[in-house]
């Protein structure tokens, strides 16, 4: 069965080359031209793959990632974002906001459709949910409802902050570099900067804060992050 890809992308000269190359690769392809018309299919069905591009009439692609994270069957989903912009800040923002990738305009189709295999490789590489806990001190994941907690106290986190969460709880005792974070977090192939890491460690921080009184992320001076002991 072929892997489906949605593109939201409301330049058609962009949507038509789009659709025809990633067909020609195998995909199935779905092209809808603003996020009021791709949200409701996730009612039925969603994708292996989202390409959305940023500006889009009414809302706008910031908007349709976080809607499409607030929906549980597709909080892995993996996100190619499209853009013109391409400030560090604009970078960040979109990845904060749930996106696992990001390519700004013009692009290279080659690396887009090598950044779309290694999305869906590692999408196909995550284990299959089972009701399982980690837990280090007051903090736990599930790793099935992917949901995170302080204590009884849900944590509202991002999927990349879930992400770091977790690979804290699975090595608790590591000390782990903002390379090793970026690598197995965002894939060998992203572009972003360590800075990409410091900042999801701090919103994630604050979080934590906010939920436990006290920060359990333990900055390593020279190497990078690691739980706090117990």
């Amino acid at each position: 069965m072929k892997e489906w890809i949605a593109v939201v992308e409301d330049e058609g000269a962009i949507a038509r080359l789009l659709q025809i190359n990633l067909e020609a690769a195998g995909y199935e392809v779905a092209v809808f031209q603003s996020g009021e018309d791709f949200l409701p299919r996730l009612k039925a069905d969603w994708p292996d793959l989202l390409v959305l591009d940023w500006m889009l009439p009414g809302m706008d692609g910031l908007s349709v990632c976080r809607r499409v994270r607030e929906i549980p069957a597709c909080s892995t989903l993996p996100i190619l974002m499209l853009t013109a912009k391409s400030e560090e800040f604009d970078r960040v923002l979109g990845l904060e906001i749930g996106a696992d990738d990001y390519m700004t305009k013009p692009f290279s189709l080659r690396e887009l459709l090598a950044r779309i295999k290694a999305l869906l490789r590692r999408a196909h590489m995550q284990p299959a949910s089972t009701d399982q806990w980690l837990t280090y001190g007051t903090l736990s994941v599930n790793l099935s409802q992917h949901q995170a907690y302080c204590s009884d106290t849900q944590l509202e986190l991002s999927p990349k902050e879930f992400d770091l969460l977790r690979q804290f709880l699975e090595h608790p005792t590591w000390a782990q570099s903002r390379d090793q974070l970026l690598e197995k977090i965002w894939g060998f192939d992203f572009t972003g900067g360590t800075r990409t890491v410091d900042m999801h460690i701090a919103n994630l921080r604050k979080k934590i804060v906010e939920a436990c009184g006290e920060d359990c992320i333990q900055t390593v001076r020279g190497v990078g992050y690691r739980l706090r002991g117990e």
